[in-house]
């Protein structure tokens, strides 16, 4: 059970936590976004439960930045989403914006009341529906073919379990499959029929797709944007390019030869420490204004639990 787990969370002096509340509050609400109240309606359950692995995961700002690029960059890697990502987003003229929108989508599919997560993806879904065409290279794409949709839902669920192995706390081999099994309710939601349940699933999926990947300018203009937006607070942002290049080291090795990213897009090995240290000190910091937190008050619980240390 969650309330089981102990110690309590790191204790921060107020002023500090009420600057990191602010800036993490910054990074992922748009200004002129939807506004979501995690904390409504009252006792109502998410589409997975507190005890889930994915509400640990997902709770952590470092291992949630780094895992929604890493995500991004095997989406890039498949021509059909690539093309569409690219033609039919705002992410080259808004950044900032589709970053923190994409976000908060993560944040609704995990924390809020299950309501609003399926009235928000009802509306992805929709908006998806006039998203199609076809590759450079003539191959037709559809933003809601259950094939693609498995692809996009297996990169996120492999983006965000690997960049928290890495950079925050290793997952045991049930706690992976776990959180694979986990998005499967979202993933129905959206129009996915097989993304992965399990790692071993997942392995299968980069084996049966990795004929069709390939490398693109688009990738090396997506990482130039990541590197360029002014996404954190100017005191953390070297931090930021830490976080990019720690994406890059997150794609399978075999996927970074074949887009060429070399050692010099990836991390460095004297950074690489200072990023699990920032994963683990993110982990452990509880967060007031925080989606994880609203959503424990939404259901009762203390607002403390999934900040406690674990094992």
């Amino acid at each position: 059970m969650i309330s089981a787990i102990l110690p309590s969370p790191l204790p921060l002096p107020e002023l500090l936590v009420r600057g990191l509340d602010s800036a993490a509050s910054d990074l992922l609400w748009p200004a002129d976004g939807p506004d979501v109240d995690f904390t409504a309606p009252t006792g109502e359950p998410a589409l997975i439960g507190p005890d889930s692995v994915s509400w640990r995961v997902f709770k952590n700002p470092v291992a949630l930045f780094i895992g929604g690029v890493t995500a991004v960059l095997l989406e890039l890697a498949e021509p059909r989403v690539r093309t569409g990502v690219w033609e039919y987003s705002s992410f080259r003229e808004a950044p900032i914006r589709r970053l923190r929108l994409t976000g908060l989508a993560a944040m609704v599919t995990i924390y809020a009341a299950r309501s609003t997560a399926e009235a928000m993806i009802a509306g992805v879904v929709r908006r998806h529906g006039a998203v199609a065409g076809r590759t450079p290279a003539g191959a037709p794409y559809s933003a809601n073919d259950p094939d693609l949709l498995d692809w996009v839902q297996a990169t996120a669920s492999f983006g965000f379990s690997e960049a928290y192995c890495r950079y925050v706390r290793k997952l045991s081999p049930q706690e992976r499959d776990q959180f694979y099994a986990e998005a499967a309710p979202a993933a129905q939601l959206y129009g996915s029929k097989r993304a992965p349940g399990s790692a071993a699933e997942m392995a299968a999926l980069f084996e049966a797709t990795r004929g069709g990947l390939e490398a693109s300018p688009i990738i090396f203009e997506f990482l130039d944007i990541m590197n360029r937006a002014p996404i954190f607070p100017t005191p953390l942002r070297p931090l930021k390019r830490m976080l990019v290049r720690a994406a890059v080291s997150t794609t399978p090795d075999w996927l970074r030869e074949r887009l060429g990213l070399g050692p010099e897009h990836g991390l460095r090995f004297a950074d690489a420490r200072l990023v699990t240290l920032a994963g683990q000190f993110a982990d452990l910091v509880m967060l007031r204004s925080s989606p994880a937190v609203q959503a424990c008050r939404r259901l009762g619980l203390p607002d403390d639990p999934l900040y406690r240390r674990h094992g």
